[in-house]
């Protein structure tokens, strides 16, 4: 359900007011209600967001998290380098998925806006006048949910939780605790990913 204090809350999260983190929160809730699922509170939800890292509506990942709870801190979102608005939230006890993916026609109007054209001029986006972006945000905002997005067919899909751990170990290197599915056996000693990456680079044991 949209609530001001959701949208609130996601500005506050994600830094600076853009219409691309309010659109995320909408791909979002449209997800959850397609599955009738409640918000994550732990890894009830798994989310892949096809965003990828390199283009200019990517504000639209943090959007998605607060609607859903899936969070890169709980490990329950993944991102693809797609370069696209779209996500699939599956519902992880039922295996129950479904995509959900920004219309074309929305996307192309947004993206010739004058808030996107000084964005590409290098303007910062909190430094975008308020009467330039809030009245594109109230359009993402009060649009029907149909103008904003396609949303596939719900369906079934193997879905395969990685399995967190509690155990760990300290580094024979530098001595930081580190859990278990970051230690390597290096020479017989338990060495962590970050020590062994750094070997690697400065060229030790070649």
């Amino acid at each position: 359900m949209l609530s001001d204090r959701l949208l609130e809350i996601g500005f506050a999260f994600h830094g600076h007011r853009c219409p691309a983190m309010p659109l995320g929160v909408r791909a979002g809730l449209a997800a959850m209600e397609a599955l009738d699922v409640e918000r994550s509170k732990d890894k009830e939800l798994h989310c892949i967001c096809e965003t990828g890292s390199a283009h200019a509506t990517m504000c639209f990942v943090d959007g998605v998290q607060v609607a859903t709870g899936c969070t890169y801190g709980k490990a329950n979102i993944e991102r693809v380098e797609h370069c696209k608005n779209a996500i699939t939230l599956t519902d992880v006890a039922t295996g129950r998925a479904v995509r959900v993916a920004v219309r074309a026609d929305f996307l192309k109007k947004a993206l010739q806006s004058d808030f996107v054209e000084l964005r590409a001029r290098g303007v910062p986006p909190q430094d975008v006048a308020p009467e330039v972006v809030e009245p594109l945000i109230e359009r993402v905002w009060n649009a029907p949910t149909d103008a904003l997005f396609t949303i596939g067919p719900v369906r079934k899909i193997e879905f395969r939780r990685t399995k967190g751990t509690f155990d760990w170990h300290i580094c024979e290197n530098c001595g930081e605790i580190v859990f278990e599915h970051g230690v390597r056996l290096v020479g017989g000693r338990k060495v962590c990913l970050g020590c062994v990456e750094r070997t690697r680079r400065n060229g030790v044991g070649r």
